[in-house]
């Protein structure tokens, strides 16, 4: 018990000591050892290394789990299995989640009827890239996550700990500078005024005795105190070089994390390639089914307007390769119309027509076309909702009237 209560007083000793130290250097009052240029650039390079790899860890893990809220209870799960020293139990992903929904909605919708079996392909799809997601995140875990999470939690909290050593180390070295310069003050101080001829008609002559004596103290205090500066400088020099040694392996971390980032890229590279030949081969599916699916897609509608449309975005729509062929051979040529004496005119479309046949133009309300001269379809009407006695179905439509 005694042993305890003087080791916590000594303890306690150290400790003020070094707040008086660091509260001395804050102020300016005391002097500081400083480090050589050599050890600060280590230090600095140290304390970059781990800011930035904590950033790119950090991220990382955002990168490959997003939401990492809606993990919660998964994450809780697995830190138990861990801490039991059991495996993990597999799940499904997004990815493969969403494809055996789409699985099921086929089957419950029927796997014959279109929707069905593109539901089908589409689940076997996701199925597939939810497995590559998989394999991704477990390759990135091993290869590129885990050396992060070792030196973090690893060599730099040795390092850290080495670090806060040697401060401690430093602040008993100057301490103890501290310290001897006081006692030698104290000691000069001491021989001057044991120098002096004593005057013993003073009422207290023993002060002469007294300085002699202190004299004598404040020497053995100064050789006390020279004795500590030396063990301290001895462990402030054996605790900087071992810190000095763990900075210097700062270099090799980044070697070791060069190499895990080529593992990252190639993983990254391999799973989306393996993304995009899914995405190919679901596409070749689902285009080489189009036909069966939608087979009068365009039946109803094999010429699109030849007029220009400003405002409406269906104006990008293309035709099918049979559909286009009829339309350039049934359909009048734009370069042989002819513009009228009086030039070209604009009109707007009052609302949506589709054409009936390959003779007729599909034309959208609101869309701006200009028109042209052309036999049996001629423009121009004062009234928006008169029907052109030529019976013409595009004159209806356009602000116009006819003179047939």
């Amino acid at each position: 018990m005694d042993f305890n209560v003087k080791k916590l007083a000594s303890d306690a000793g150290v400790f003020f000591t070094r707040a008086v130290q660091f509260t001395g250097e804050k102020f300016g009052q005391v002097e500081k050892t400083e480090l050589d240029a050599h050890f600060e650039n280590l230090l600095s390079r140290a304390d970059s290394t781990k800011n930035w790899t904590e950033k790119i860890f950090r991220q990382t893990e955002v990168l490959l789990q997003p939401n990492p809220i809606d993990h919660t209870g998964a994450r809780i799960e697995e830190f138990l299995y861990e801490k039991l020293d059991r495996t993990v139990p597999s799940r499904p992903n997004n990815g493969e989640l969403l494809g055996h929904y789409m699985q099921d909605a086929a089957k419950d919708f029927g796997p014959g009827t279109p929707y069905g079996s593109t539901l089908i392909k589409v689940g076997d799809c996701e199925r597939r890239l939810g497995g590559a997601q998989r394999e991704f995140l477990q390759t990135s875990a091993i290869s590129f996550l885990a050396p992060l999470r070792n030196f973090l939690e690893g060599d730099w909290r040795t390092i850290s700990k080495e670090r806060r050593l040697l401060e401690n180390r430093r602040l008993d070295l100057d301490s103890s500078k501290a310290r001897l310069k006081k006692a030698k003050l104290a000691e000069s101080k001491a021989a001057c005024e044991g120098e002096a001829v004593p005057d013993f008609q003073e009422t207290r002559p023993r002060n002469y005795v007294l300085s002699a004596s202190a004299s004598a103290l404040w020497s053995e205090e100064v050789d006390k105190a020279a004795h500590e500066l030396r063990v301290a400088q001895t462990e402030f020099d054996r605790q900087a070089e071992v810190t000095r040694l763990l900075l210097e392996g700062i270099s090799s971390t980044h070697v070791n994390h060069l190499r895990c980032l080529h593992e990252f890229v190639e993983a990254q590279t391999a799973y989306y390639k393996q993304c995009y030949l899914h995405m190919q081969d679901l596409q070749k599916e689902l285009g080489s089914s189009n036909g069966d699916v939608f087979p009068n897609a365009f039946a109803g509608n094999p010429g699109l307007s030849m007029a220009s449309s400003g405002s409406s975005p269906q104006g990008n729509a293309t035709l099918p390769q049979d559909a286009a062929s009829a339309v350039e051979t049934d359909t009048l040529k734009i370069e042989e119309v002819q513009a009228p004496a009086t030039g070209t005119r604009k009109a707007k479309v009052l609302y949506d027509y589709d054409a009936a046949d390959t003779s007729e133009l599909s034309l959208l309300a609101d869309e701006v076309s200009t028109l042209a001269h052309i036999p049996f379809f001629v423009h121009a009407s004062d009234s928006f909702s008169q029907v052109c006695p030529c019976k013409a179905r595009i004159c209806g439509l356009i602000a116009g009237s006819c003179t047939v």
